[in-house]
This record gives structure tokens, sequence and C-alpha cells, in this order.
């Protein structure tokens, strides 16, 4: 087994996981948004009227 030949493929293989693991994280990213979009627009759907009135009576 020659060294010199081995360490450039594990180099590549480290960057693709490190690649892998990035575009892992932005996905978790962008679920974790749309995620939170849902909840908003469910709790907006329960009472859809909240927050569009707002009595300044003194």
């Amino acid at each position: 087994m020659d060294i010199g030949k081995l360490s450039p493929a594990l180099s590549q293989g480290q960057l693709i996981t490190e690649v892998n693991i990035g575009m892992l994280r932005k996905n978790l990213d962008t679920v974790e948004t749309l995620g939170d979009a849902m909840i908003q627009m469910m709790e907006q759907s329960v009472n859809p009227n909240l927050g569009q009135n707002v009595d300044i009576r003194l």
C-alpha cells in the first residue's frame, strides 16, 4: 500500500464529508425556518383577528 497515493484520497474523502455536513446544516436551518413559519400560520388560523384591532382610548 502506497502512503503517497492514500493521503490525497483520504483528504478528498474528508473534504466530501465536510461538504455534506455543511449541506445538512443548511438544510436543517431551512427546515427550522419553515417549521417556525408553519407554527405562526397555525396560530393565526386559530385566532385570525388577533392583533388587528387595537383599542387606544384613554
